[in-house]
């Protein structure tokens, strides 16, 4: 191919916008979802989103096809941050989350990644994923009932919620099982266009007011993102950091998804180290500015093994467009106006999703749930973390998923294995 599109070298040409935008247009829902969920400015994420890849790309030296964004598992605790501390405060914890990817690239660049696995394994990580899903899907449920996401105001009608949330997660199901080629792998976006047409036609047909085209028509064609600078909170740090874990864990699937995509093994070349590093740096800058932390996209490498497009130059122009679209002060109001019932049906999905993640890695470890060391751990850490348990620390307070995801990590470590004898051995 002329562009090199097919090629896992970094071949950087002007033929290769249309690609990009693909890309990012398979990214695209997901990506502002969790804005608009937060309380943060999807524009904003754009951004973040498009400098971290590129940031990304320099710390990988332009080897791996692999676009960065709105990490979903910090859902959860962005909102709390916001509304306990505001967003300045809360984007401090954030940074501090990237901080967190950074120091265990370099651990792993010392220790190799047998580090992570020894201290972080599935019977860890895989039950502080099912909490975050698990947490969250009160505020999904909210949502597609037409409620705030905590649920204490309503905010559309819930006859007209239902309908709504319905039509926007069985659109994203079917596209899901269902779709062919490219459309396959943007069900997300599928589900909230067929969600917002719907709420127009129900608003025309009803009178309700459902979409609020108010805020479009006063929004300028090309504005600057309202960028939050951060605000230092020790409290804020304490609350998110831990919640870095599963994420941090989740990055090495990634990487080894796109590298059964592509054939090449990215762990050796350029290395999970600089591929974390890569993590970690766009994670913090987005906190800098006020963007939620960004990780790979797996719906991005869907597409990269579908498209064949393979050549990891395509993800500058994808990271390109994201920039630029986060310019476009029509569009920001746009994502602004779509009916919570819509972002809710499919975040019904979405929270779901993210606990089969967690229990699928558990199954995949083939631990024995039923051993009492392993059963004691992931209890624990779901009751905590589920049921939302709080230990004052000094001013602030240790709770929800950091909490179970601390517990977690402390109980892997002193709690001893037993071999076929029911003797007792120790971590090592």
């Amino acid at each position: 191919m002329s562009d090199n599109i097919s090629s896992t070298e970094y071949s950087f040409s002007p033929g290769q916008w249309f690609v990009g935008g693909q890309m990012m247009f398979v990214a695209f829902g997901a990506l502002v979802l969790v804005p608009l969920l937060t309380g943060l400015d999807p524009n904003v994420a754009l951004f973040t989103a498009g400098v971290g890849t590129l940031i990304f790309q320099i710390c990988t030296r332009g080897k791996v096809p692999i676009f960065l964004a709105s990490s979903f598992a910090f859902i959860a605790p962005i909102i709390y941050g916001v509304q306990t501390w505001g967003i300045p405060a809360t984007m401090c914890g954030l940074i501090a989350a990237g901080i967190v990817y950074i120091i265990l690239s370099f651990v792993v660049r010392i220790k190799g990644s047998e580090f992570l696995e020894r201290y972080l394994p599935p019977i860890v990580t895989g039950p502080v994923i099912m909490v975050i899903g698990l947490i969250l899907a009160p505020v999904g449920v909210n949502l597609a009932l037409g409620k705030t996401g905590d649920g204490a105001a309503v905010l559309v009608p819930q006859n007209y919620a239902i309908i709504l949330a319905v039509i926007a997660l069985g659109t994203t199901v079917i596209i899901a099982l269902m779709g062919k080629g490219l459309l396959r792998v943007v069900p997300i976006i599928s589900g909230a266009i067929a969600g917002y047409v719907a709420a127009l036609i129900l608003e025309a047909a009803t009178g309700v007011d459902l979409v609020n085209f108010g805020a479009i028509s006063d929004a300028a064609w090309i504005a600057m993102p309202s960028f939050v600078l951060p605000e230092w909170n020790l409290a804020a740090i304490v609350f998110i950091l831990p919640v870095a874990i599963a994420p941090a864990i989740e990055h090495f699937g990634d990487v080894l998804a796109i590298r059964s995509v592509t054939g090449k093994d990215y762990l050796k070349e350029p290395g999970v180290q600089n591929t974390m590093l890569g993590d970690g740096l766009a994670t913090s800058f987005a906190g800098l500015l006020g963007g939620p932390p960004n990780t790979t996209y797996s719906e991005v490498t869907g597409a990269v093994a579908l498209t064949k497009a393979f050549n990891p130059a395509i993800m500058t122009w994808a990271a390109i467009w994201a920039i630029v679209l986060s310019f476009s002060g029509k569009l920001g109001a746009v994502l602004q106006t779509i009916p919570t019932p819509v972002m809710g049906g499919i975040l019904i999905l979405l929270f779901g999703a993210i606990t089969v993640i967690g229990l699928s890695s558990l199954v995949r470890s083939r631990e024995n749930l039923t051993e009492a060391r392993n059963l004691i751990i992931v209890s624990m850490i779901l009751v905590v973390g589920i049921g939302g348990m709080t230990i004052p620390i000094g001013n602030f307070a240790l709770g929800g998923i950091g909490l179970a995801g601390i517990l977690g990590v402390v109980l892997n470590l002193i709690l001893p294995h037993r071999d076929d004898e029911g003797e007792s051995a120790g971590e090592g």
